[in-house]
């Protein structure tokens, strides 16, 4: 799964690095981004791409309560096209969530390491997510939740899960992918992800309200 992670790029080199016009309103950085936040993420409007934010938690729009939320921050790419919550969402509304590290607790004799994993080349990345509006009683929320997959040789050794992460070349293919649910599927198993690097940090990250230096930090081996 993918339950954390960092986004500490200034506003002019995300603007630059996602192709984007314009301010990005709330525009912040954080060392440790949860499920509920607000999370920066990239749409394709039909004429161009467009930044804001929405919170990591996806609630369908048939839901009756927002907080079913907290239980879909990731979908699992190999059933989203059979998935309720999901299918309907597969090629009309796709979104680059931004990124440039994620956190994952590797299980050991003792306890769980955390990690901080990015990728080898590059200081910036998008997951692969979906995103969706929601109404109810006159209340409106935009809500995303981040694609997983199955771990690739890396990061089995740490998690079974890690997120979609889309290669810089396919995260315009992925906005404007306008396909069956099934092809989308398909789109994301063979999509072939950039060589990933991690190092141990502190369990300090384990606290959500911890954002800050502290939780980037290399743990002494």
């Amino acid at each position: 799964m993918c339950g954390r992670y960092t986004m500490l790029a200034d506003q002019m080199k995300v603007k630059n690095r996602f192709e984007l016009s314009g301010d990005i309103p709330g525009f912040e950085k954080s060392y440790n981004i949860a499920p509920g936040q607000q999370v920066l993420a990239v749409i394709h409007d039909g004429k161009q791409r467009r930044a804001g934010y929405l919170r990591w938690g996806l609630v369908p729009f048939w839901a009756q309560d927002e907080k079913i939320g907290y239980k879909m921050i990731n979908a699992r790419s190999e059933t989203i096209h059979q998935k309720p919550s999901f299918k309907h969402l597969l090629g009309r509304k796709h979104c680059l969530i931004v990124a440039d590290s994620f956190y994952e607790w590797q299980k050991t004799e003792t306890a769980k390491q955390a990690k901080r994993i990015s990728l080898e080349n590059e200081n910036m990345f998008a997951f692969a997510g979906l995103w969706e509006k929601w109404e109810h009683e006159g209340q409106k929320l935009f809500t995303c939740t981040v694609l997983t997959e199955a771990s690739n040789a890396f990061m089995e050794p740490i998690h079974h899960r890690m997120p979609v992460i889309l290669p810089k070349e396919e995260e315009n293919n992925w906005l404007q992918l306008h396909t069956s649910p099934f092809k989308v599927k398909q789109y994301v198993e063979e999509l072939v992800p950039d060589q990933l690097t991690a190092y141990n940090v502190s369990n300090y990250v384990n606290h959500a309200k911890h954002n800050d230096q502290t939780c980037i930090e290399p743990m002494n081996t």
